[in-house]
């Protein structure tokens, strides 16, 4: 058992309040808002940005990289419970499409984190 010599901080570090999900891509967690929803519409996969659409969901970062991680380990027909990988070619679409809005146009947001160096002096 374990003592505390104290009452516990009401300052702790509280989770981020909002529900959690995974990315089937990468398969981290994180809340919901940082992730898109995606269902399966007229038998294709469809960005489901309302949240809105009936039926099962999977979730997805709004990262390429992240959807190519779903395709290559057919995540989405796991994900979504149906028996044939589903044709991911108007989800990419629609995600490129999205990623260029939020990055504008000629602007790569990709590398960012990697330019970021402290002096070490």
């Amino acid at each position: 058992m374990v003592r505390r010599s104290g009452p516990a901080p009401s300052h702790a570090s509280a989770p981020a309040s909002g529900p959690v999900r995974t990315c089937v891509g990468c398969r981290t967690r994180a809340l919901s808002g940082e992730l898109l929803r995606v269902v399966i519409s007229d038998g294709e996969l469809a960005l489901d940005l309302r949240r809105s659409l009936p039926g099962r969901g999977a979730w997805v970062h709004p990262d390429l990289g992240c959807l190519s991680k779903a395709e290559r380990r057919r995540a989405f027909a796991r994900a979504l419970r149906v028996p044939e990988p589903p044709d991911t070619g108007g989800l990419r679409a629609q995600l490129e499409a999205l990623v260029h809005r939020t990055t504008g146009t000629g602007s790569s947001r990709t590398g960012l984190d990697e330019r970021k160096q402290v002096d070490p002096s």
